[in-house]
């Protein structure tokens, strides 16, 4: 058996960037598949590279985590700056999400005008702005120190927000937007769906203007695919892919892993699965009680990749709102990214691009299991739905699209052992239930989107940032 002193398991943004902050310990990362990053990856099919999710980078600028990490670890990520974040098209109509706030906003009237406009994202970009600036963003638990740095920052919060941290986000909406249109307020829960996993109903004030605000910071392509991060930044880092962690023993000292290749003893476990996912690893009944505790996020995306072969001028992001929800989606907007023509890998013979809007989880699963004929009908059905409102928005002839094919949350278990996206949107009724990197147990820690503080890279970073805090006995 190989003793190792830490154990990262999973290579998406939250184990990757723990693994690198501490790639000179005694560390091994292990990534069932063959490509790192998780919901993050960039894989191949069909002779084409495709990112695994239709989404933008993000957070990589001076006084944001995400930077001040890459910076400690001397990482320079391969990405180009996107003067349009994304641009949004409702019934025609356009608005592009830029980081001038003054032209966004020239923009946005021409579509959803309203009186009290400037007042309502003025406000928006402010609160992101103040916490962005906060310098004791923490939260964790399970220790006095724990719970008196969780408290100092909830103290912090409380003086720069003060009652604008009690808000409701519709509550906000109503009061600073009244009569807001149906099509306006799709427009602003189609981008929370994306940052939040949420709309504004189950929002606080403080969450939406995170969600709402990126894009008034830079917002950036990853050249040569996400996954090429993940590739660059762990080159120095003992990465083991296509290593499964099948099994966890807890022991007195430490614990005991069972791998697809080989047993290994690890003093500290950092788990990137998901909160809920975690339990498979183990069958000590105090760990598996505790995350039974954290309820599944019956939340995943229906994915389509394509290949574009075209004269047109592409955006890097799209986002197409409609009238209704797609069909077996519980959106009615989806979300697109497009290769640059000059990316030498997502461009080859043709431009890679990966589609992606909200659905259920389980309704997929299930279904595969149970009819595998009506699995594949229902997802052709939504395919045809989404690449028909596609091909209308983006002005696409059927013949310049060279390839198509869709993945589910059940396509998402084979390679990355999960079959939801994201975890729980922080609101007022969810903050106390809110899973920390910490665990009750010595040495064991979760990482990663379901826990502190949420979902994308600015989040992801975010948690990683204090799990090394902790993990480093700076707490």
């Amino acid at each position: 058996m190989k003793k190792i002193d830490v154990a990262v398991v999973g290579s998406g943004i939250g184990g990757s960037l723990f693994a690198k902050l501490n790639k000179n310990k005694n560390l091994k990362l292990f990534e069932k598949d063959s490509n790192l990053g998780g919901c993050a990856s960039t894989f191949k099919r069909y002779g084409h590279h495709f990112n695994a999710g239709a989404t933008t980078f993000v957070g990589y600028e001076n006084n944001h985590v995400l930077k001040e990490i890459f910076d400690e670890v001397d990482f320079v990520p391969n990405i180009s700056k996107s003067d349009v974040a994304f641009r949004t098209i409702q019934n025609g109509q356009i608005v592009d999400r830029i980081k001038d706030f003054d032209l966004f906003l020239e923009n946005l009237n021409k579509v959803y005008f309203h009186e009290n406009n400037y007042k309502f994202w003025k406000k928006i970009k402010e609160i992101d702005e103040k916490f962005w600036q906060l310098k004791n963003v923490y939260f964790s638990k399970y220790s006095l120190k724990s719970y008196l740095n969780t408290s100092y920052f909830i103290f912090e919060l409380l003086k720069t927000f003060g009652t604008d941290l009690l808000k409701s986000a519709d509550g906000f909406i109503n009061s600073e937007l009244p009569n807001i249109s149906k099509e306006y307020k799709t427009f602003i829960n189609a981008q929370l769906l994306i940052t939040l996993q949420t709309t504004s109903e189950n929002a606080t004030l403080l969450s939406m203007s995170l969600g709402l605000a990126y894009p008034f910071h830079d917002v950036f392509y990853a050249n040569k695919g996400m996954g090429n991060i993940f590739d660059e930044m762990l080159k120095d880092v003992d990465v083991h892919k296509k290593e499964e962690i099948l099994k966890i023993i807890r022991r007195t000292d430490g614990y005991e892993l069972i791998s697809s290749k080989d047993s290994y003893f690890a003093k500290n476990i950092v788990l990137n699965s998901t909160i809920f996912d975690s339990k498979k690893l183990f069958d000590d009944k105090n760990i598996v009680k505790y995350y039974d505790n954290y309820d599944f996020s019956d939340q995943s995306a229906f994915v389509i990749y394509l290949v574009i072969n075209s004269n047109k001028e592409f955006l890097n992001h799209y986002q197409i709102l409609l009238d209704e929800n797609i069909t077996n989606c519980i959106s009615n907007s989806f979300f697109i990214s497009v290769a640059k023509k000059d990316d030498e890998k997502l461009a080859k013979n043709g431009l890679s691009v990966t589609v992606s809007t909200h659905t259920k989880a389980k309704y997929w699963n299930d279904l595969k299991k149970n009819d595998v004929q009506e699995y594949e009908k229902q997802k052709e059905i939504t395919q045809n739905e989404i690449l028909n409102e596609l091909k209308n928005s983006l002005d696409l002839k059927d013949d310049e699209i060279t390839l198509s094919f869709s993945g589910t949350s059940s396509s998402f278990n084979n390679y990355i052992n999960r079959i939801n996206c994201g975890g729980k949107a922080i609101n007022f009724s969810t903050v106390t239930q809110l899973p920390s990197a910490k665990t009750p147990f010595e040495g064991l820690y979760n990482v990663g989107d379901t826990v502190f503080a949420g979902q994308g890279w600015p989040g992801v970073a975010l948690g990683v940032k204090v799990l090394h805090r902790d993990f480093n006995g700076k707490c």
